[in-house]
């Protein structure tokens, strides 16, 4: 190994992960160069907001210019921090074709735009790597590239945004309803003013865009997940899973069915057994089912600027400690496999309705599921004055006749209230 060999960075953006960076380098600085050789040093910090640069920084070391960074051709690694699709896309290919290794955090980045990147890569003989883009301290890509290549791999399910997390944890310890966790969760920095994304399920899916495609080797892009968040699960959405026996996540799902991909994001209901369940508060964990290796996960710290920078600074040793780019500067997506109909998917129900309370509703419910081919599993039922709180969970089915069962099954006069459906995992 060569010894004592300084490597200059640039970080573009100074927010949290981009502080968190410089600081960890700065922290970490010796004892990296005793394990590695490496020599770290920022030499450059591209931030367009004066407020965001400390009063004490060394003169020089802030810029507002790009320019500076990337035609200066000291500078061998930049990280990209600043998120979003549009400048990031700039600044990451401009980069990478004036010789600069790249590490970024932005998974929107990759999600949507990342087969431009990954070629050019490709063909600059550039490094772009992305370990921070996916739950934050925990490892996964360089596992599923790297150790998982023989694997096998045909399933993935996430819990992929601390943000949500933290919310269905607190929900489910009885600490409040949703909007009432939302806000504190704001308070204390688990989730931006704006959470839309987070919420939403729009960060979650991205993330499961950049596993699965990594995963099954085949390209999935931010438009190819489907995506639901959690604004609508209620406090007793939560209650009545917690009373049947399940725990309701946020679940990233990737699958292989029939040589063809399903990649999905959505709220549902798993088992208290599942080793998912037990993740809690704002951490992440993925698990991975594989025809060579059965079940492993990771789980760990999957949000917040520390533990991403964990993974950024991970990223850069790992991109200077190594001669040639090889198979990783690529997302090895050799295959098109094609998608598979989201109708067609197999999927069990939680279901909640308000109905008249009644003689005859159950049956004309049950018909009407029958006709559908939607097996119940369990239910439940209770009663408020002349009307009753229907709870159900269903065997799996096929997407397209649950919710043409459903359809027809709200159009009882019986049924008081738009049904509230959840997947089971």
């Amino acid at each position: 190994m060569e010894r004592d060999r300084v490597v200059r960075i640039a970080l573009l953006g100074f927010g949290t992960i981009g502080s968190n960076v410089f600081r960890l380098i700065q922290k970490e600085h010796d004892q990296i160069l005793e394990g590695t050789g490496m020599d770290l040093q920022v030499v450059k910090v591209l931030e367009i907001d004066k407020g965001k640069v400390p009063s004490d920084a060394a003169p020089g070391l802030f810029t507002a210019d790009f320019a500076q960074i990337v035609d200066d051709p000291s500078v061998d690694i930049v990280v990209e921090l600043i998120g979003g699709t549009g400048a990031a896309f700039t600044f990451v290919d401009e980069a990478m074709r004036k010789g600069k290794n790249v590490v970024t955090a932005n998974k929107q980045l990759l999600a949507s735009r990342g087969e431009a990147l990954f070629t050019l890569a490709r063909q600059e003989r550039r490094h772009l790597r992305f370990e921070a883009s996916v739950a934050g301290a925990i490892p996964i890509i360089k596992v599923m590239r790297e150790s998982m290549i023989a694997a096998g791999l045909h399933t993935v399910y996430g819990i992929v945004n601390g943000t949500t997390n933290y919310i269905l944890t607190r929900m489910y310890n009885e600490e409040g309803d949703y909007g009432e966790i939302l806000a504190r969760a704001q308070e204390l920095g688990y989730a931006e003013a704006d959470p839309t994304a987070d919420v939403g399920g729009a960060d979650a899916a991205a993330k499961m865009a950049i596993l699965a495609s990594i995963a099954f080797h085949s390209r999935v892009t931010l438009s190819d997940v489907a995506f639901n968040g959690i604004e609508n699960v209620t406090l007793g959405d939560v209650r009545y899973a917690k009373d049947l026996g399940f725990v309701v996540k946020l679940i990233g799902a990737a699958r292989l069915i029939d040589g063809k991909v399903s990649v999905r994001v959505f709220p549902a209901l798993l088992p208290v057994a599942h080793p998912l369940a037990s993740i809690s508060g704002s951490n992440n964990a993925v698990f991975l089912q594989g025809s060579a290796i059965g079940e492993i996960m990771l789980m760990g710290p999957g949000a917040g600027g520390v533990p991403t920078a964990t993974a950024v600074v991970s990223d850069i040793v790992s991109i200077a400690n190594t001669k040639d780019v090889g198979f990783l500067q690529s997302c090895s997506c050799y295959r098109s496999l094609g998608f598979y109909p989201a109708e067609e998917v197999e999927s069990a129900f939680f279901i909640k309705m308000n109905v008249t309370d009644r003689a005859g509703v159950l049956a004309q419910i049950a018909s009407i599921f029958g006709e559908h081919t939607v097996s119940i599993a369990s239910m439940l039922q209770k009663g408020r004055g002349d009307e009753a709180e229907l709870v159900i969970i269903t065997h799996p089915t096929k997407e397209k006749d649950f919710f043409a069962a459903i359809d027809k099954a709200k159009g009882l006069s019986c049924c008081k209230s738009e049904p509230m459906t959840l997947r089971v995992l």
